[in-house]
């Protein structure tokens, strides 16, 4: 059985020590959706939402919510992240809102629960500010689609390689 990493040898709950870790570029990608009537998302098309721009608003909160990630998850690091996009795509004849998240870091521990986090909290609005004309929407397949790792060590190591041979 593999253990579990957030536990000590007593079974108590310990943030991973990642002093020890190289500082790697990290990026990860997660994705997930809302479904909701057709009509819902003709009017999310036409900002025809009273609450306002759905779009925006979830973008902005999703920014928020993977910035705050430490603060929600006991666990995770505080970590300075370095880029989010979110990005959203709208299937009107199928009724569906996927929103894509993606987050980027220059540390020692990754950024996958930010992602998820920032995907999570961006439907949750599309969900709050559309609920007053679809009380049906559901949000699933949320999750991480992809994560990167790169050690900026072997970079400059190539680079400086490189730089050296030129000499020669």
């Amino acid at each position: 059985m593999t253990k579990l990493n957030h536990l000590d040898n007593s079974g108590n709950a310990i943030m991973i020590d990642v002093r020890n870790k190289k500082t790697s570029h990290r990026v990860a990608i997660a994705t997930g959706k809302i479904l909701m009537k057709p009509e819902t998302c003709r009017l999310i098309k036409d900002s025809m939402i009273k609450k306002g721009d759905v779009i925006a608003s979830a973008r902005i909160a999703g920014i928020m919510a993977s910035k705050k990630t430490a603060e929600l998850i006991p666990l995770c690091h505080p970590l300075n992240i370095t880029k989010i996009e979110i990005d959203f795509e709208l299937e009107e004849i199928e009724g569906t809102l996927t929103v894509i998240g993606r987050v980027e870091t220059e540390g020692k521990t990754g950024v996958e629960i930010e992602a998820i986090n920032a995907v999570q909290v961006s439907l949750l609005t599309v969900y709050d500010m559309c609920k007053g004309v679809d009380r049906g929407m559901t949000i699933e397949n949320v999750g991480l689609l992809k994560k990167v790792r790169r050690e900026f060590r072997r970079l400059a190591e190539i680079r400086f390689n490189l730089y050296f041979y030129r000499l020669i």
